[in-house]
């Protein structure tokens, strides 16, 4: 592939709804830029960016995927993202690393969630955006209806630089606004025309209000418009690129991904309009800790690893962007987390599936680079002698957690592996061993996520998993006092056995993290010094398995106070068996209490949504702490406890239509309610 300088190229990333054609839509592009021969399908399973197994089964892109596309002597860095909200890590990283976005819009559904969604997270990371809107072959496309769509969601910036000739069955052309010319499907491709009669005042309507958004980026173009001079086609088609890379206009296109009209005009308009990476900046930490902002004038190599992959042939592969600087094939980078030196072998651009072999990635430009040994998602690859560390890509924190555990017994080694690999490759994607359950826990960003990476440890580890609700951490405690004996006797021929305690069990102090206060209140050697270690041993063996429901106990105080022994038969393990009698004795007659996690909630909903997700608070035992309006939502913080949250992410994107979302983090203990207390003891019991 010819080499390019980082003016020469745009990396721009599809973001969207699910089933808006994304997808579709870089195929197209490849197709027309002809980087590829033959046009895929996403329905067939033949599309150049959806190549992993789970994608073309279902139909649905689970990751982003690349691939570079020459045109008018420029490079395409194509990003395509996933719809989906479970995988919105990959969307995040892919904008982290693309100068520009592409908002893709069905031109029959209009502006869905997906889209809602995807202008946030273009928003959030700044980037300047056009809207394309796909499928305009559809039927029931409506080429105004969404565009008043859109302007109603994100803003009268959002203005046509196109407008379809017909709809539909009946799609048959493109009028350019800038360049006020008609260009008509002729077999596979087109020709140019005069504007159809009936749409020269919808064009010239359509024309003002493009100039109008341009023009606000371009002061002297917005003089010499006010006061009425004609403008000429070089100057609108500047003012449209300085108001897209500013941001202050968002051009709308259209076209059809399927039939692949419209999209040379968009191959054009990336080039003409959408930002190089010569200007942008990334903010980093210099070696002194001080700030800075890198952008590809300066010198020193900066890059961030946005994401890792493990490919059949290659191995482990690190995907990164130069942020400034150059990275050569057969070279030696320094890692600023690790503070090692790492050895750079073959660099390659990414294709989809398969890799470009390349000598070196320059500033701008997207690579890749196979079996680097220390190096993961985020970190920064710099010279050694100019150390940086660019701020790494926020992923969001999972939001739904399942317990995993293999089918087939012996596969333990083997899930363990498979885990570490793909939490590797996916920030969103947590692997953990629950200290309070002993489960092995993934969370994800929803059951889908769950669902599929689960599918993927099957295919490529060869282990098969069950899924469940993990178990609630429940503790036990006393609210009460008790006095109790406890006595063991074995007495029956040959040396016997003699343990005899009496323990008063009170509740702890809250204050104390120790989860038994054992106090020593022997007088006159009713049990000899010896074996009072014995009774307190005996106590912490028992306290991971409650009297009550089988739950760990915490924050109790047990008073040793009397006893006897036998100066033969009493023994070390003759007191602890006497003082685990006596203690689950006493705990039962101590009002013993279930403890159970509540966590802090914090939930992002759309005002229209309140009344149901507070509702469904109230139902899941929630209790409202406060509201706050946040960038035209609204913020409710809440605590509930964890057993009514494993399920709440579905339950959330369900009551909002996609639209909210959460996150969650342990708050403390709380008493269970007592008839919720009796049917977790009841079930504690029945599987016992």
């Amino acid at each position: 592939m010819k080499k390019y300088g980082t003016e020469f190229l745009r990396n721009v990333a599809l973001v969207g709804h699910g089933g808006a054609g994304k997808t579709s839509l870089a195929e197209a592009m490849l197709y027309v830029a002809k980087a590829i021969n033959r046009l895929g399908r996403v329905d067939d399973g033949t599309a150049t960016l959806d190549f992993e197994a789970e994608e073309t089964r279902r139909q649905i892109s689970i990751n982003t995927a690349q691939a570079p596309a020459e045109w008018n002597n420029h490079r395409i860095n194509i990003l395509d993202t996933p719809g989906y909200f479970d995988f919105v890590g990959d969307v995040i990283a892919a904008l982290t690393v693309a100068d520009s976005g592409l908002l893709v819009v069905c031109a029959s559904s209009g502006v869905e969630v997906g889209a809602e969604k995807g202008w946030e997270y273009l928003e959030n990371a700044g980037l300047p955006r056009t809207v394309f809107i796909n499928k305009m072959e559809r039927e029931n496309a409506n080429f105004s209806k969404v565009v008043g769509d859109l302007q109603e969601h994100f803003g009268p910036k959002l203005v046509p630089i196109q407008l379809p000739i017909g709809e539909a069955e009946s799609f048959s052309g493109i009028v350019d606004i800038v360049k006020m010319k008609a260009f008509i499907r002729d077999g596979d491709g087109f020709k140019e025309a005069e504007i159809p009669a009936e749409m020269e005042a919808a064009v010239e309507e359509a024309r003002e209000a493009m100039i109008e958004a341009a023009a606000v980026s371009d002061d002297e173009l917005m003089m010499k418009y006010l006061e009425g001079e004609a403008l000429t086609d070089k100057e609108v088609e500047n003012a449209v690129k300085l108001g897209t890379e500013s941001g202050e206009m968002v051009p709308i296109l259209c076209g059809s991904a399927q039939t692949t009209f419209g999209i040379p005009f968009l191959l054009d308009h990336m080039v003409q309009a959408m930002p190089s990476p010569i200007n942008r900046t990334i903010s980093a930490t210099g070696s002194d800790n001080n700030e800075l902002n890198i952008s590809a004038k300066d010198s020193g190599l900066s890059a961030l690893v946005y994401k890792t992959m493990a490919d059949p042939y290659v191995g482990k592969l690190t995907l990164f962007r130069v942020f400034s600087g150059k990275l050569s094939s057969d070279s030696s980078v320094y890692n600023s987390r690790t503070g090692k030196d790492e050895r750079v072998g073959q660099l390659f651009l990414i294709n989809g599936k398969e890799q470009i072999s390349v000598s070196e990635i320059v500033a701008g430009d997207l690579g890749a680079v196979a079996k680097l040994q220390d190096t993961t998602t985020n970190d920064t690859l710099c010279a050694k002698d100019k150390k940086v560390k660019i701020k790494p890509i926020d992923f969001p924190k999972p939001a739904m957690t399942m317990a995993i555990q293999p089918k087939a017994k012996g596969d333990e080694d083997k899930i363990g592996s498979g885990l570490s690999r793909l939490a590797e490759e996916d920030p969103t994607f947590v692997v953990e061993k629950s200290s309070a359950t002993g489960q092995n826990l993934v969370s994800g960003m929803g059951d889908l996520h769950l669902e599929i990476m689960s599918t993927i440890l099957h295919k490529k580890f060869g282990v098969e998993v069950e899924l469940n609700t993990p178990i609630v951490p429940y503790r036990e405690t006393i609210r009460g006092t008790a006095k109790v004996e406890g006595k063991h006797r074995k007495q029956s021929g040959g040396r016997g056995q003699f343990g005899h305690v009496y323990l008063e069990l009170s509740p702890g102090n809250e204050e104390s993290e120790d989860r038994l206060e054992f106090v020593d209140d022997i007088f006159g050697g009713s049990v000899p010094r010896q074996y009072i270690p014995a009774v307190e041993k005996g106590l912490l063996e028992i306290l991971d398995e409650g009297p009550l429901a089988g739950y760990p106990v915490e924050n109790i105080r047990v008073s040793l106070y009397d006893g006897s022994y036998h100066a033969v038969d009493s023994s070390e393990m003759a007191f602890k068996i006497a003082a685990s009698m006596a203690f689950r004795k006493g705990f039962l007659e101590s009002n013993p209490v279930l403890l159970e996690p509540i966590m802090n909630v914090e939930i992002t909903v759309p005002e229209a949504f309140m009344g149901d997700v507070m509702g469904d608070m109230n139902k899941k035992r929630g209790r409202i702490l406060g509201m706050e309006p946040r960038a035209g939502l609204q913020v409710i913080r809440t605590q509930v406890p964890m057993a009514e949250m494993f399920k709440y992410a579905i339950d959330l994107r369900s009551m909002t239509q996609g639209r909210g979302s959460f996150t969650s983090e342990f708050s403390h203990y709380e008493e269970v309610p007592a008839q919720i207390a009796e049917q977790i003891i009841a079930e504690s019991k029945e599987e016992e």
